[in-house]
């Protein structure tokens, strides 16, 4: 009898796997509707550039709403590229570049309104992008099938800042002199996307060892 055990998937995976499978649906009525994904990953981009311009007009609410809509649309053009079967390595390319403009026009709109410190903006901006370039790394050039690994995700960012608009605006006096509700809430994204930085590094540096560049 084979000793062999099969390894368990993570947390990550697991949650991965529940996401694709619930947003599948939604994936096959885009498509009856002539969508692509393609076309869908250009309606996410326009969504987080109006969010990140009602941010800078403070303008919470609508900054919310609008980004909600930029996570919707992001979660179909997978969904839909699944459902048709019709992920290309182009359109991850122009996914992920996307996603990463999104999240500069949101975070930039937030401290162009001068409701938190440019530092702590610009801090959770640099925080967000270099876990997203880690991970990107860590699969083009290690050849890692996922490192989508660390205690915060995309989505998890977003609920954060979104969470810590809607304070905002019924909370104004807070843990800072002007607030300080969405302000902390980027420090939370900030340091938290450092750590899943970090976690990546070592989950690529577990998974590759010592292999040499070809």
């Amino acid at each position: 009898m084979s000793t062999e055990t099969k390894q368990q998937p993570t947390i990550n995976e697991r949650k991965r796997e529940f996401y694709e499978e619930s947003s599948l649906f939604l994936g096959k009525i885009c498509l009856k509707l002539g969508m692509t994904p393609n076309m869908l990953t250009g309606v996410s981009f326009l969504c987080a550039f109006v969010s990140g311009y009602y941010f800078w007009q403070s303008n919470f609410w609508a900054g919310v709403l609008w980004m909600l809509a930029t996570a919707f649309t992001d979660m179909l053009d997978g969904s839909t590229a699944r459902a048709g079967n019709m992920g290309t390595v182009f359109g991850g390319i122009l996914d992920h570049v996307s996603d990463r403009y999104g999240e500069f026009f949101i975070l930039a709109g937030i401290t162009m309104s001068g409701a938190v410190h440019p530092g702590w903006g610009l801090f959770a901006l640099f925080s967000m992008l270099i876990a997203s370039y880690t991970r990107a790394t860590a699969e083009s050039m290690g050849k890692l099938e996922n490192c989508a690994v660390g205690i915060m995700g995309r989505l998890e960012k977003f609920i954060l800042i979104m969470a810590g608009s809607i304070v905002e605006v019924y909370l104004p006096v807070g843990i800072w002199p002007r607030g300080g509700w969405l302000e902390f809430a980027l420090i939370i994204v900030g340091v938290t996307s450092i750590i899943t930085a970090i976690q990546r590094l070592l989950y690529t540096r577990k998974v590759l060892g010592n292999k040499r560049e070809v």
